[in-house]
């Protein structure tokens, strides 16, 4: 009996990997577009980690740099916080090998972070703090326009989680943000992008990736916890992230209770009624299907 599992056709490998290629560069280009995240003239300084992420987002930026209907430059910038055992030759030799300028920016973060942090506790929050004052600096200094950092579209998802259970609000990552300064405009352009899909895509580009565990375990952290939950809800319920996603770019303040966004003690009889219904108390016509309501942001149609 043969039990030997068939060898992969790479003609199909080669076919799914250029789809995906195709489907990343669309959803950015929509994200962008969409947000006017990058304008004419834009010096756009992507933050390079070292993961999959920010790999995948300098390349398709690089690439649409050379295709976009306006000019814009990018820098490449990294931060080595000096963890132990960092690769640091890495970056430069892969920066260099696909001729994007780049800056590498040392900064011994690591060592304010593991005296400050009591072992065994979350450093995530502080090291974030420390490099994006280094970031928002460095920008200055390169004379950016735009900082590009890598996030996607589960990180947002996660994000609007953690604030729900956490802290109590409806809040995710904006594809586009004013820093708290009021000096930098920060960008995703992954926002409408997949984890999943870049995942495979840093396999199909061979990207040189840098561990992320150069701070030691961090196995407790809540977002990993969210992660897990939103991967075993998309397993068992196909399309529900999709929707959820859809959601946050569908927002109607007079259902939810935030009296800051809508004026509930201005409402009088005679008034404008809003714009949706209330199902629970209007009906909703029996010839509407419920599948219908829901419109992604960002849908992802086979290419």
């Amino acid at each position: 009996m043969n039990t030997q599992t068939p060898a992969r056709d790479p003609r199909k490998a080669d076919y799914e990997a250029i789809k995906r290629r195709k489907r990343i560069r669309r959803l950015v280009g929509e994200a962008i577009a969409d947000f006017k995240m990058i304008e004419a003239g834009d010096k756009v300084m992507v933050c390079l980690s070292g993961g999959k992420d920010s790999y995948a987002l300098l390349d398709v930026l690089l690439h649409l740099k050379a295709s976009a209907p306006v000019p814009f430059d990018v820098v490449a910038m990294n931060l080595d916080q000096r963890h132990p055992g960092f690769p640091e030759q890495v970056l430069p030799e892969y920066l260099r090998s696909v001729g994007v300028p780049f800056h590498i920016e040392v900064q011994d973060t690591h060592s304010v972070v593991k005296r400050v942090i009591p072992e065994g506790k979350t450093m995530c929050s502080l090291c974030s703090r420390l490099r994006r004052g280094v970031i928002y600096r460095v920008a200055g200094e390169l004379g950016a326009t735009k900082i590009a950092l890598g996030h996607h579209r589960d990180d947002i998802l996660e994000t609007f989680f953690l604030n729900l259970f956490h802290n109590g609000k409806v809040k995710a990552m904006p594809p586009k943000l004013l820093s708290d300064d009021g000096q930098h405009v920060l960008i995703r352009p992954l926002a409408y992008v997949e984890e999943s899909d870049l995942e495979a895509y840093a396999v199909d580009r061979a990207f040189p990736i840098i561990p992320c565990d150069l701070c030691g375990s961090q196995e407790n952290l809540q977002r990993k916890q969210v992660k897990a939950m939103l991967r075993e809800w998309e397993r068992r319920h196909p399309g529900r992230l999709i929707s959820i996603f859809s959601a946050l770019g569908r927002v109607t303040p007079s259902h939810l209770l935030d009296r800051g966004l809508f004026d509930f003690l201005g409402l009088e009889p005679g008034g404008e009624p809003p714009a949706e219904t209330d199902p629970g108390i209007d009906p909703v016509p029996l010839d509407t299907p419920a599948a219908a309501t829901v419109v992604p942001l960002a849908p992802k149609p086979a290419v």
